[in-house]
């Protein structure tokens, strides 16, 4: 009996180490492909995104902003964020996500800002 039950614990470990090696591949792999895109020129974008911890999408519909313009996302933001003050009632988690919003939106609004004069440079070269 003792054997069987030596034999059923031996082979679970064996189950679960060879899932877990293969989970720690699978990371690597993802993480090796996440620097290798956030290297590549043109995407920034999707760094930042890895780095606030929200999309571009996402942070224009929590503004609910279509265009990139800072005059509309300073007001969208000012708005929302005394609406939701916790003073007024508000929701503490929404007025962050709002936060981190316009922080997501200014970071993009930057990174365009940094390309424009680059591709000015290489129009200019040829």
């Amino acid at each position: 009996m003792a054997k069987y039950i030596a034999q059923i614990i031996v082979m679970g470990a064996q189950v679960v180490g060879r899932a877990f090696a293969r989970a720690l591949q699978q990371e690597y792999a993802a993480s090796q492909a996440a620097a290798r895109a956030r290297g590549r020129p043109g995407q920034q974008s999707a760094a930042a995104s890895s780095i606030t911890g929200m999309s571009l999408q996402e942070a224009q519909q929590i503004l609910n902003v279509s265009t990139l313009t800072p005059e509309d996302i300073q007001k969208k933001y000012d708005h929302l964020f005394k609406v939701n003050d916790k003073s007024v009632g508000g929701s503490f988690y929404i007025q962050s996500k709002v936060v981190r919003a316009k922080e997501r939106l200014d970071e993009e609004i930057n990174i365009q800002s940094q390309q424009e004069p680059n591709q000015s440079q290489k129009n200019t070269e040829t």
